[in-house]
């Protein structure tokens, strides 16, 4: 296939492609729902059972999608026949054009510069291992408001660019005004700097990525001119929890089936994930400046899950975009804990929530409305099965409390007798069963065919590996389902998230904490699962897996949360995945780096060292530039004064967060405080 046919618009193979899996999806859906009435005593014909059958088939479709994703994907990699690779239709990584210059971008928020560091550090000397560095620029995008992380982020930017000989090509921006968040600082970098590099490439603050995976996008982009972005499939890598390694797992594991069958339906309209992924600049710049919804927050107000609207806007606007399943070399981390993983669910619930004002907004692409009723459904999908099985229980216990009613529609000829067919619902059971545990069976499958189980620690440890995290994920799933259930009620009723720092690194739940968390979820479980014993003894036993999992929830998930499980896990060659029995370089790089940042001594930093170390006193009035704040009112002018009179008198620790702010905003205030520091002694400040 030619380079020239990845930038057409796919439309007769995407058609017959999205309305085939529109059939497989709707046509098994209809078939159970009907099996579903079947089973029902009364047929469906009370409202109970109606609103039964209809949240089953909505949910039977919506869990059958993964299914025969994962089976395409199953069968393009097991048959590499796919014509629309574009990867594979590259070839081998070539010299890039001068001309064709890329950014790299790093927004961080209050992150831990020890981590950022020996990604970023680990990227470029790969990338300089290409020969093809002077081609790249790499940007640390600061949207941190905490004045001494602000002041460690700038020392830590000194510290690379001394280190790796980096100067005039490693830059430092710390935004004062966050607007829009992470889009806003990518939007921001794209009015000031975008007009000097023709792609960019935006990364998360835990992204690692190859030089080589690095030259190879750029390659697709240059050989593919109306394409507009190239999503990578990042893996996971470098937790030691054991809910992050069964993460870990199967994002290597199953991750990869799934993301083929993707690529086969989605083709030039694919996803933005909002990280690990290059963009065409002068394509973004024209086309992906984000509106303000209507209205207030939650489902008003700047997008928050702006990663898929920008996508779509990119298609609207000509461009397709595309899917890199195949491309090695990216990578990412994931959430340490459960807990962790829901904080993050619930900001992207919102985030997805969102999109229900997008839906039918003009110039979007059917593909990419698609795409927004996915990214709903991966949410209101668990408050859908929550509903199902309430509305069970409650046809359960109508059963068990009132008489059966022989006339329901009024008078008749003869009576309906409430049957009940235990026939239908074993099969439904084994056929739900198929579509939820398939796709894991055909992932191991094609392991094993391929050749790849000795990534995964030989055939008995992947089986192993397969098996337990199987387990592990029906004891999580209720709990997440209900976690889920009240993100997507809450952001409905008006409650919208805040932005914090997100947790990376190992991390560990404590035991009052997964109570705070749980507790209410185990009670309601307890109470539930007794009652409808109590009035429903038979029907208890299929609630068993889910009343079960929610009463485990508070030692699962501080067990899970241990690094110690985990690292045991690993001993025992549960869940290993490629980067740990065959590192690629970059990743050894990076464990490296990352092992001597964390031993090195802990130096006094924050706003402390600036005003008492000469190095950090310099390096950050250059940063800010002696001309800023000389316009200063004289009222506002003696405010700041009074502040350094503080500090003089009482220490760098005296002035507040707000305060230090202000100050480290006056490069010139920030001089003479230093200088004054030291001439009336330098004491060591409390801090130290």
């Amino acid at each position: 296939m030619s380079h020239a046919d990845f930038d057409k618009p796919h439309a007769f193979a995407a058609t017959w492609r999205r309305m085939l899996l529109l059939g497989l999806v709707l046509i098994p859906a209809t078939i159970a729902s009907q099996f579903m009435r079947e089973v029902l005593p009364y047929g469906g014909r009370t409202g109970l059972e109606l609103a039964i059958i209809i949240v089953f088939g909505v949910l039977f479709g919506w869990i059958s999608i993964g299914l025969w994703t994962s089976a395409i994907g199953f069968v393009s990699l097991l048959l590499r026949r796919d014509r629309y690779n574009l990867v594979r239709a590259t070839g081998a990584m070539r010299p890039i054009d001068p001309a064709a210059r890329t950014a790299v971008l790093l927004p961080v928020f209050a992150e831990d510069m020890r981590r950022v560091g020996a990604g970023l550090r680990a990227t470029y000397e790969s990338l300089a291992a290409t020969g093809q560095i002077d081609r790249f620029d790499f940007f640390i995008l600061s949207d941190t408001q905490d004045p001494g992380r602000w002041v460690d982020e700038e020392v830590a930017w000194a510290t690379l660019c001394r280190e790796m000989g980096a100067s005039g090509r490693l830059f430092y921006r710390n935004r004062q005004v966050n607007l829009k968040r992470k889009s806003g600082n990518v939007a921001d970098f794209v009015r000031r700097w975008g007009a000097h590099y023709r792609y960019m490439v935006v990364f998360d603050a835990d992204s690692v990525m190859s030089g080589e995976a690095l030259v190879k996008l750029v390659n697709m982009m240059e050989s593919s001119p109306r394409v507009g972005l190239i999503q990578t499939l990042p893996q996971p890598m470098g937790q030691h929890t054991l809910f992050a390694r069964m993460l870990q797992f199967t994002g290597h594991a199953y991750g990869p089936i799934f993301a083929a069958g993707l690529h086969f339906w989605q083709l030039g309209d694919g996803p933005f994930w909002g990280h690990n992924a290059i963009i065409r600049v002068e394509a973004f710049r024209q086309n992906c400046g984000l509106p303000r919804l209507p209205g207030r927050p939650p489902l008003g107000g700047d997008i928050l899950s702006h990663d898929f609207v920008e996508s779509a806007l990119l298609r609207g606007g000509g461009w397709t975009i595309w899917l890199a399943h195949d491309l090695p070399g990216s990578y990412e981390e994931l959430p340490p804990t459960l807990l962790d993983a829901m904080k993050r669910d619930r900001r992207w619930c919102q985030g997805n929530l969102q999109h229900l004002r997008l839906l039918f907004a003009e110039g979007l692409f059917p593909a990419h409305r698609a795409l927004f009723i996915n990214g709903i459904m991966s949410y209101v999908s668990a408050l859908l099965w929550l509903v199902f099985l309430l509305l069970s229980s409650g046809q359960a216990v109508w059963q068990a409390l009132k008489p059966p009613d022989y006339f329901p529609t009024g008078p008749a000829l003869f009576p309906q007798w409430p049957v009940w067919q235990p026939q239908w619902a074993l099969l439904l059971i084994v056929a739900t069963t198929v579509i939820l545990f398939a796709p894991k069976i055909l992932a191991v499958l094609l392991i094993i065919v391929q050749r790849r189980a000795g990534q995964f620690g030989g055939v008995l440890r992947l089986l192993a590996s397969a098996i337990t995290e199987t387990l592990m994920s029906a004891l999580l799933a209720p709990v997440q389902a209900v976690f889920h259930s009240k993100f997507v009620l809450f952001t409905l009723l008006g409650q919208q998230v805040g932005w914090g720092a997100q947790s990376r690194g190992d991390a560990s739940t404590r035991w009052a904490e997964a109570l705070r968390y749980h507790g209410l979820a185990t009670l309601f479980a307890a109470v539930w699962g007794l009652g409808v014993f109590w009035l429903n003894p038979a029907f208890f036993w299929w609630l068993t897996p889910v009343v079960a999992a929610l009463l485990l929830a508070i030692p699962v998930s501080v067990l899970s949360s241990r690094s110690s499980v985990g690292r045991s896990a690993r001993e025992r060659g549960l869940f290993l995945t490629p980067p740990e029995t065959a590192p690629a370089p970059v990743l050894q790089d990076f464990a490296r780096y990352l092992a001597q940042a964390e031993r090195a001594p802990v130096r006094q930093g924050g706003f402390a060292a600036v005003v008492e170390d000469p190095a950090v006193n310099a390096l950050h009035v250059v940063m800010q530039g002696l001309a800023r704040g000389e316009r200063l009112s004289a009222a506002i002018l003696a405010r700041r004064q009074e502040l350094v009179g503080k500090v003089l008198r009482a220490g760098p620790a005296a002035l507040a967060a707000r305060e230090q702010k202000l100050l480290l905003r006056q490069p010139r205030l920030l001089l003479d405080l230093h200088r004054r520091w030291w001439a009336q002694g330098a004491r060591p400040s409390p801090e130290a």
